[in-house]
Formats: structure tokens, C-alpha cells, sequence
């Protein structure tokens, strides 16, 4: 069994009208199989209401099944006697890192997570420290959140998952109020920590180019796990993907335009100089 492991998991969320009577039942997540290993790079791509967040929140016991059962290092989230070391287990981080950082200075926000939780002081500042270097804000320590960019609160919010030392690192579309400064700054964060530290990625995002060096991408559409493959495999399926409301990398897009236009460039194409290697490989 892998770190994350969900089988036939089913989430609903009931809406009820003023008098308490349910009005409808929407289905956010509809037989749901998924296995992820340990210190996998993992992306988890879908439109808007196609469940991916729903999927993220199982993963740290915000919700839980409806049907199914989803395991966090072999532990049932169903469990409330396992759910504390499960939320320990499997970090989130969240859309908006204002939502998340709670302290006035930078290493007291990063050290609220281990406190919360007994560590004692000493260890503390030493995971502090660790988890600040690791997402190179080191520097940053005796700021103001408040002061930072959006990309230096969001890997700030990073550093205070890390210093709680999960096993796997949960991100619900990290990225998305960011600007594409502050996006590269956390998604090479993101896979300097996957690489170096083994720590298992699940990013949920809908920027494609973020997820070219993730080792599986699951694609999700109205609840359901609808593609799944590496990122060479899903994006060279544009036309599949094009019908899931979904884009591909702007190279990729355009190495699969120059194909249909009759040059013998291969679908999947994943970075500029890869086309440009394969352009040159014509001539």
C-alpha cells in the first residue's frame, strides 16, 4: 500500500434549504481509486468543480468519505483515533497563504505547528531553522509576513508544513494568486524538497506548465479519475484533454501544431529545448 491510498472513495455534499430539508445532494467525488508512493511527485490537474480539492481535503482528514475509504500511511482517515497523526502525516497548504500565516514574525508563524503539538522549545528552533533554509527564507526570519511577496508568505506558509516533518506534502493550487515570479519561486521549492528531501508532492494546480517534472498526473472530471499517466503521456493526448476543459504547456501546444502542419515533431513535447532540439534534428 502506497502513502496515500484511496479505494472506491465517494464524497457528497448535501444542501439543505432554510427549514433544514435537503434540497440536493452533489456527488464531489464519484469512486475515487488512487494509490500514490512514498516520495512520489504526484499532480492532480481538473476544472473548476471537477472534485481535485475535494480529493486534497481527504487526504488530511478536513473531510471525510461519504462511501470508500481513504488510507494515509496505512491509516483509515474514518479512524478518529488515528486522525492526529494523520494530520501529522500529510501537511496541507492552502490556495491563500494569508489564510494560513497566523504570527506577526516570520520563525514564530514557522514554529506555531510544533508548538501546537508539545515539541519541546529547543527542537523547535531547530526545526525553525531547517524549515527556513529548505525553502531559502532564512534571511526573511525576523519579518513581517506582512512584508513579504505573495510567493515569500506562500513558501513561509511551506516552511511552517515542513517544520511539523509530514511525510507528505498536500497543495491545493498553491500558485494561483500568485504572480509568475512568485510561482516559480514556490514550485522550485516544491521539487527541491521532493528531490532532496524525499518528501511525497501532491500539488493540485491548473497551470500546466508546473507539473512537467512530476513523475504521475491524474487528470479528475466531475469526481472521477479520467486520465492518468506521466506528463509526457497525459500531454500528448492534447485533443482528450482539450474535451476535460483542460490546456496543455504553450510548447507543447506548439510542437502539436507544427505536427499537424506535416514536420515529424513528436506529441508530448515538454520544454523549449527539447522542441528546439527536435526542430534542429529536421534541418
Amino acid at each position: 500500500m502506497g502513502i496515500i491510498k484511496a479505494v472506491k472513495l465517494c464524497h457528497e455534499y448535501i444542501h439543505r434549504d432554510e427549514e433544514g430539508n435537503v434540497d440536493n445532494i452533489e456527488t464531489a467525488l464519484d469512486n475515487v481509486d488512487l494509490d500514490i508512493s512514498q516520495g512520489d511527485f504526484i499532480a492532480i490537474l481538473g476544472h473548476n468543480g471537477s472534485g481535485k480539492s475535494t480529493l486534497a481535503k481527504h487526504m488530511n482528514v478536513i473531510l471525510s468519505p461519504s462511501e470508500g475509504t481513504m488510507y494515509v500511511d496505512g491509516k483509515d482517515t474514518s479512524d478518529e483515533d488515528e486522525l492526529w497523526n494523520i494530520r501529522q502525516t500529510a501537511g496541507m497548504v492552502f490556495q491563500n497563504p494569508d489564510n494560513q500565516i497566523i504570527a506577526g514574525i516570520v520563525e514564530e508563524d514557522v514554529g506555531f505547528g510544533p508548538e501546537n503539538i508539545g515539541v519541546p522549545t529547543k527542537e523547535i528552533w531547530a526545526r525553525v531553522e531547517n524549515a527556513l533554509s529548505k525553502v531559502h527564507m532564512e534571511k526573511y526570519r525576523h519579518h513581517s509576513p506582512n512584508k513579504l511577496s505573495g510567493g515569500q508568505k506562500q513558501r513561509v506558509a511551506i516552511a511552517g508544513v515542513i517544520a511539523m516533518k509530514p511525510k507528505v506534502i498536500v497543495l491545493d493550487e498553491p500558485t494561483a494568486m500568485l504572480d509568475p515570479i512568485g510561482r516559480r519561486e514556490v514550485i522550485e521549492t516544491i521539487e527541491e524538497l521532493n528531490k532532496k528531501e524525499h518528501v511525497t508532492v501532491i500539488l493540485i494546480t491548473h497551470y500546466m506548465e508546473e507539473i512537467v517534472n512530476a513523475d504521475k498526473v491524474f487528470v479528475m472530471d466531475h469526481g472521477k479519475i479520467v486520465m492518468q499517466g506521466t506528463p509526457r503521456e497525459i500531454f500528448s493526448k492534447v485533443d482528450e484533454l482539450k474535451s476535460y476543459h483542460l490546456d496543455v504547456p504553450q510548447i507543447t501546444l506548439l510542437a502539436h501544431k507544427l505536427r499537424e502542419k506535416g514536420l515529424n515533431i513528436p506529441e508530448g513535447v515538454l520544454t523549449k529545448e527539447e522542441l528546439l532540439e527536435r526542430l534542429c534534428q529536421l534541418s
